[in-house]
């Protein structure tokens, strides 16, 4: 992590005592989040991350802030204070009353808090394990991303514990849903496909934008209900999240993945046009004056 953070309107230094017990959020895990990519200095896609974190925000009672462009201007701060113009950033709200644990009232009904770090190297590929039960499609909280991540954290450090790199997360009804940190895709022939919302999985922005806006004509990329079988048979199967970006998949357990055709190739090519695009539009007019409007 990189040596300040932003806490509210302010960049502090990260070894502050910023936050305290008494914080609902803090202990309950009730707040939401999001992680955005910094390239050349410009919050990729923060429109995206912002909108998806307010309603997980509505649907968990946790208050936003009133005005995005006022946060992303102050995230640009800790930006330049981190001299971090390619890097993650992990963004954060942290509901501050509620229950009967709170503390005395804190002056704002949640705290907002921004840090940094260095861009992660993913590799060229990961291996998969794959974790039954994991997601409850019905749970009217399911596909939120909010801070009690301690599940995600230990089903990955026990994979990592034998040797594989993220985990498949299958639901209720052995539906694929998505990885602790990833969505995922399956590549078949000309078609991609990657899991609905129904299965339980985070709407990620790198899929968001896979199925809205990158067009490879070669490739649609549609939603499909996948199971594990069908990891098996695909051409190509990837993973996708704001760091990775598109990342193939080697291993699935104790099978390796074939890997034919170039539909990953393809649509990482057309991602990247689409981030280089936008990081110009932004550097020109600051991504702020479309979020504030």
């Amino acid at each position: 992590m990189h040596r300040f953070v932003l806490h509210n309107e302010e960049i502090r230094e990260a070894s502050e005592k910023l936050l305290s017990p008494g914080q609902v959020g803090l202990l309950s895990g009730w707040g939401v989040f999001s992680t955005i990519k910094v390239v050349e200095g410009v919050l990729f896609a923060f429109e995206r991350h912002w909108a998806r974190m307010s309603r997980d925000a509505a649907l968990l009672r946790v208050p936003m802030p009133p005005d995005p462009g006022a946060v992303h201007e102050r995230l640009l701060r800790l930006l330049e204070a981190n001299e971090a113009r390619e890097a993650t950033l992990r963004l954060v709200v942290v509901r501050n009353g509620g229950g009967m644990w709170q503390g005395p009232q804190s002056a704002s009904a949640s705290d907002v808090a921004a840090l940094t770090t260095d861009l992660k190297d993913w590799g060229g590929g990961v291996r998969l394990s794959i974790v039954p039960q994991a997601r409850h499609s019905a749970n009217p909280f399911s596909g939120t991303k909010i801070l009690s991540w301690a599940m995600n954290l230990a089903w990955l450090e026990e994979a990592q514990s034998h040797g594989f790199d993220e985990v498949i997360l299958l639901n209720e009804g052995g539906e694929v849903a998505e990885c602790t940190s990833a969505n995922i895709f399956v590549a078949r022939e000309n078609r991609v496909f990657t899991p609905p919302l129904s299965s339980g999985c985070l709407p990620g922005v790198t899929r968001e934008i896979l199925l809205s806006d990158v067009q490879v004509a070669r490739y649609p990329v549609v939603e499909k209900t996948l199971y594990p079988a069908d990891l098996e048979s695909a051409d190509q199967v990837f993973i996708t999240s704001t760091t990775r970006e598109l990342l193939p998949v080697w291993v699935i357990g104790d099978r390796a993945v074939r890997y034919s055709g170039n539909a990953r190739e393809s649509l990482q090519a057309a991602f990247s046009e689409y981030v280089s695009s936008y990081v110009a539009r932004a550097q020109s007019a600051p991504v702020s004056d479309s979020v504030s409007s």
